[in-house]
């Protein structure tokens, strides 16, 4: 049997539409749909991503506030901007670029960040509303890489009631919060959470129904770690020397061969990445129609 492979691509295109279709409607009734971005310093990784973020923007017609910070600006610079974006009526929703350069704490910076402005759904407000309601909507946003996971299995069909799901990373990001979501009432999935401590991982991962990998280690996940018939989602990015062809190239956590055994699988790059940045521009949309009092249609249930 081929394994279904679960396209990111394709998924967050057709979400940009819907999301689009959401904008053109806030327009018409005079509410404005911004995104705001924070640079500091001339990282470019950090240079490639919130570039592609403001080509997602105008894709579907959000626009764009872009501030950019030299590296040696100090925090009390960046907590300006900060509060720039908060009180600028045109800005729904911003984030931070991350990493910030050294010396300057993240968590200072965020904890200004306007809970109902932030994009990246990582502000300690918005967290602490996901670990509060197991049950019922949410209409704060949530972090952009779980919700773009929930998102992509749900838009293939993948049912995870009673499923044992293994996440492998700790991060904030992905694997301290992905849980929460997979955990809440109506999603009813049981998750093992697996890390550096974690004594013999592969022994959870053959359980697994589904395994959801964010260690940034590449090929941490092989063919002999799954159970026939598991869900692969990859989330890890590491770039690998290729010396036969001279270049670098990015390799998921999971390595191929293990999607022979799997019933469906996310490409590395191509799957879990596009959904995280859709997600973004959704939770600047539905931080719009909470603004205005619009009915949410993007609301998480």
């Amino acid at each position: 049997m081929t394994a279904l492979k679960l396209d990111g691509r394709a998924t967050s295109e057709e979400i940009k539409s819907r999301l689009k279709q959401r904008v053109d409607a806030l327009r018409s009734r005079g509410v404005r749909v911004g995104l705001g971005t924070i640079l500091v310093g001339e990282d470019p990784g950090s240079l490639r991503y919130v570039a592609g973020k403001h080509r997602d923007c105008a894709q579907v017609g959000i626009d764009s506030i872009r501030i950019d910070l030299p590296a040696d600006c100090g925090r009390e610079r960046i907590l300006q901007a900060v509060d720039e974006l908060n009180h600028n009526p045109d800005c729904t929703g911003y984030i931070v670029q991350l990493p910030l350069p050294e010396g300057v704490d993240p968590t200072g910076i965020i904890k200004r960040i306007d809970p109902a402005k932030d994009a990246d759904g990582m502000h300690p407000y918005n967290l602490g509303q996901l670990v509060l309601h197991v049950d019922g909507d949410l209409d704060t946003p949530l972090p952009c890489t779980p919700r773009g996971i929930m998102t992509l299995l749900d838009a293939y069909g993948i049912d995870l009631e009673g499923k044992n799901v293994c996440v492998l990373g700790r991060g904030l990001t992905v694997g301290r919060t992905v849980g929460l979501l997979l955990s809440r009432k109506g999603v009813n999935a049981t998750v093992t959470l697996c890390h550096r401590g974690t004594v013999d991982p592969s022994r959870y991962m053959r359980q697994a129904d589904v395994i959801i990998a964010a260690v940034g280690q590449a090929g941490f996940v092989k063919a002999e770690d799954v159970k026939q018939g598991a869900v692969l989602v990859d989330v890890g990015v590491t770039r690998v020397w290729d010396g036969g062809r001279g270049v670098w190239r990015i390799r998921g956590d999971i390595d191929p061969d293990a999607r022979r055994k799997a019933s469906a699988y996310t490409p590395n790059p191509g799957g879990v990445g596009p959904m995280t940045r859709a997600m973004l521009l959704a939770n600047v949309v539905d931080a719009a129609e909470h603004l205005s009092d619009t009915p949410g249609v993007g609301r998480w249930k």
